[in-house]
């Protein structure tokens, strides 16, 4: 990709120093949370809080948040393309009339409190709708590359791009609404159903992005749309399913399969159409 002229994006938060990846917090007070989730139920991210003199409570997102050194090529090149992605979600935003609010992205290592619980490095990248931030250990970067065989910078930026889809449906309101119809179905097999197409979603905003990022902001070298197609392929459900059980168990599936996440991420690359990214009203996903 061709970032050199990108602007690294300001809101990236670094919690990998303090030697546990979770943001400055000892190893003892570590000890301590995961003992009381052990024994007494207690999620790790509020004794974590408490610890820390309440450091991740609501108060520290007023606080002026680690930045990564700029030496840290990857937490550059993650930085550059969050700072891509708003830009084009600020455009769409506005051409629709609204104000696009930008995500942060937090970098950790081992785990972290969020306002979703603690996160996990073994959960891979993921969207928290309640504190509107994207999460990531970069250590998934070679998982990406070495596990799924999906390498490249493009297939990188992916990852980011279809987390931040998930903040734009935040935005727009879908996610609540799939949210509360998946706690209405009282069903596990329509709950997954629903989740595919909003995972599917995010994977066409994710080209949405794409689009914007090699014809407007003119990023990408020639053949690096198929990295990100190679990464949405290797994430497929089924594969994934295949490879840990050698089985596929389709009514589980949360994310939808290969061939699926790659055409809606192909779909919103080609497009560059929100409204070609409707997976909710369509028979055939």
């Amino acid at each position: 990709m061709q970032l050199d002229d990108q602007e690294a994006s300001q809101n990236v938060e670094d919690r990998r120093s303090g030697g546990v990846g979770v943001g400055g917090i000892g190893i003892g007070a570590l000890v301590i949370a995961l003992a009381a989730g052990y024994f007494l139920g207690v999620d790790p991210a509020l004794v974590l809080g408490l610890v820390s003199g309440g450091n991740h409570g609501p108060a520290a997102s007023r606080q002026p948040a680690p930045r990564p050194p700029t030496s840290d090529e990857m937490a550059t090149f993650v930085a550059k393309v969050l700072g891509s992605t708003e830009t084009t979600w600020h455009s769409i935003f506005s051409e629709a009339g609204h104000h696009y609010q930008e995500p942060r992205l937090v970098l950790f290592a081992g785990a972290t409190p969020t306002a979703c619980g603690t996160g996990h490095s073994a959960t891979g990248p993921f969207y928290c709708p309640a504190d509107r931030k994207v999460y990531i250990d970069l250590a998934f970067y070679r998982d990406l590359r070495e596990r799924f065989h999906a390498p490249g910078e493009f297939a990188q930026a992916y990852v980011i791009a279809h987390e931040v889809g998930h903040h734009v449906q935040n935005l727009l309101g879908i996610s609540d609404k799939v949210h509360a119809a998946q706690q209405r179905s009282g069903d596990r097999t329509a709950a997954n159903a629903l989740s595919v197409r909003l995972e599917l979603q995010a994977d066409c905003f994710a080209g949405v992005w794409g689009h914007y990022a090699d014809s407007v902001q003119k990023l990408l070298e020639p053949g690096e749309i198929e990295q990100a197609l190679t990464a949405a392929s290797a994430i497929g459900d089924d594969r994934l399913q295949r490879q840990a059980r050698g089985q596929v168990v389709p009514e589980s599936f949360t994310h939808g399969t290969s061939d699926q996440r790659v055409r809606w991420f192909r779909r919103g690359m080609e497009t560059g159409d929100l409204r070609q990214c409707d997976t909710f009203n369509t028979a055939s996903l």
